[in-house]
């Protein structure tokens, strides 16, 4: 059997698409409506099954993501004042005062207490695989009658950061800075009741502090002295501290090995997928529409993302590793919101300016604004800790309130969509039956595409909320599910499956349906006038059917 033969195709029809490839794939549709239902319930079986794995990865293979280690610094006394380095413990530590109630204690000036922080604990060593490291300060602050925490204070801090690879060899000043936070501390009763001699040494209840971040973490053992400096008007009215604890934080090894394994994957696949969709869209005779070119953004978006950059990491000391992993999501989240809203739009029946961007300028306006507020801000926080990781400015909370809001906005858009769809399918009885069961099919399909839309709408933005939440873990048997790590895995592997199955399904087809090419060819050559029922399909070039009978011609 011939090659032609086995396509079902005559001599004829295999020549026509042999010479005119492009006429053929504009005549094809896309992979969604072309390819058969057995196929299509096979590809969304293996997607949810890759879904599946995601989640699982995290769930029982990778730890939690971060670890927060608790440590107490230790208070040592500089006499002299000097800049030397105190450590906490070893042979050379420093001369301590274990408690400021101590004799010794009340001999002392403030500006002679230095306060030691030596990460990470005896015997351990930091790695690379830790990619960063973020510290926090907790104070223990006791209530004295005569010296109350004043409302509105601000705490003053002289820090310093030193490094060494060796138990050995000297430390070396990396980073220094004199830095003011905020300090906000309730007690356990009200303020008319507490202020009583009979509270004297309770504690008060202060918020944590953020400190420090360090975008890399290229040394195995760091080194942290902190003062408080006192005079007539710097640290006045904080209160009596008896203690100070810093709480730091790093990415899990192993979980670096997880999240950088599952980029390495995804990256040359997406990759691959996108150049191969817009092949595909560039060997159509007409144009590429608004629809087909913002898939394509999202692919390169997703590849962006997907790049994994952190295997270079390990080898160098790159500080802006966290500020280009910003920069990624920031791309991924503004072109993915700006196609959701574009990929609803263009399928609204009361659409006036179809395949314009200009059609939707204050929705993209509105995301591409956002995102380049909430970027150059962060751009600029972790641009200048750069140079001084104790650098710290103030957070908002409006960025999850207006993805609340955008959400909210895209749930009416996609029940606008539903809306025109149940409109057109009143057009239906009318079709012979064989046409009315195809587009009853796409119209099946189209539904599902977005509603799982706007289930990855919806985890995307429950990811962008509280991507910051404190991590849990559950245990089942003798298994441990890390709940952080299975929606982070979970999220990431979503992304792309998503972007895959858009670049896939929204492709142009390779299939030929042999009546349509005929009957094609016959109306080419006898000028046969459209029915009511190819009209209905055929008012405006586009991906999909579902894209031309919901446009504006369709409608007209």
């Amino acid at each position: 059997m011939s090659f032609s033969g086995a396509l079902g195709l005559s001599g004829q029809h295999f020549l026509f698409i042999f010479f005119y490839p492009k006429y053929f794939l504009q005549m094809a549709g896309a992979i969604i409506e072309k390819m058969s239902t057995k196929k299509l319930v096979l590809f969304v079986f293996f997607i949810l099954l890759f879904q599946i794995f995601s989640i699982l990865v995290g769930a029982l293979i990778s730890p939690s993501p971060t670890t927060a280690i608790s440590y107490l610094a230790t208070k040592c006394i500089n006499f002299h004042r000097t800049r030397a380095w105190l450590m906490p413990w070893g042979s050379n530590r420093c001369q301590q005062v274990h408690s400021f109630d101590d004799p010794l204690a009340k001999t002392l000036d403030a500006n002679d207490i230095v306060f030691a922080v030596h990460v990470p604990l005896p015997n351990t060593e930091m790695s690379p695989w830790f990619q960063y490291m973020l510290a926090v300060l907790q104070f223990d602050i006791a209530f004295k009658m005569i010296n109350q925490i004043e409302d509105d204070v601000v705490i003053t801090i002289d820090a310093r950061l030193a490094y060494r690879d060796d138990m050995t060899s000297e430390w070396t000043t990396k980073f220094h800075s004199v830095e003011q936070r905020p300090l906000r501390c309730t007690f356990a009763v009200s303020k008319c009741f507490f202020q009583t001699y009979e509270n004297e040494g309770r504690f008060y209840h202060c918020d944590p502090i953020p400190f420090m971040e360090l975008g890399s973490v290229a040394h195995k053992y760091f080194l942290m002295n902190l003062r408080l400096p006192v005079n007539d008007t710097m640290n006045v009215g904080i209160g009596e501290i008896k203690d100070i604890h810093v709480v730091g934080i790093h990415q899990n090894g192993g979980f670096t090995k997880v999240w950088i394994s599952m980029k390495t994957v995804f990256s040359p696949w997406i990759s691959v997928a996108t150049v191969w969709y817009w092949y595909r869209i560039r060997l159509l005779a007409r144009p590429p529409v608004l629809l087909e070119k913002v898939i394509f953004a999202l692919g390169l978006s997703m590849a962006f993302l997907d790049m994994p950059v952190e295997w270079l990491s390990m080898g160098f000391e790159w500080t802006w590793m966290l500020l280009f992993e910003d920069a990624q999501q920031c791309a991924l989240y503004s072109v993915l919101f700006c196609f959701w809203i574009i990929f609803c739009g263009e399928h609204l029946m009361d659409q006036r300016q179809r395949n314009l961007l200009s059609a939707y300028w204050w929705q993209v306006g509105l995301v591409v604004f956002g995102s380049s507020v909430l970027l150059i801000f962060d751009l600029s926080e972790r641009g200048v800790r750069l140079s001084n990781p104790f650098y710290s400015v103030w957070a908002s909370e409006s960025r999850r309130i207006s993805v609340c809001l955008y959400f909210f906005s895209l749930c009416r858009m996609v029940h606008c969509v539903f809306r025109t769809i149940s409109g057109k399918l009143q057009q239906l009885p009318t079709m012979p039956e064989t046409r009315r069961l195809r587009y009853k099919g796409i119209i099946f399909r189209f539904k599902f595409l977005m509603l799982a839309t706007l289930t990855c709408a919806a985890l995307t933005i429950i990811f962008f909320i509280l991507n910051q939440v404190s991590e849990g873990h559950w245990h089942w048997g003798d298994y441990t599910l890390q709940v952080h790590s299975a929606f982070l895995t979970g999220i990431y592997g979503m992304w792309n499956l998503y972007v895959f199955t858009i670049i896939f399904l929204y492709a142009p087809s390779h299939k030929h349906n042999r009546k349509k090419l005929g009957d094609t060819q016959h109306t080419d050559m006898t000028d046969k006038p459209e029915s009511q029922e190819t009209q209905l399909t055929c008012g405006e070039q586009g991906p999909t059917e579902v894209y031309r009978i919901t446009g504006k011609v369709a409608e007209e």
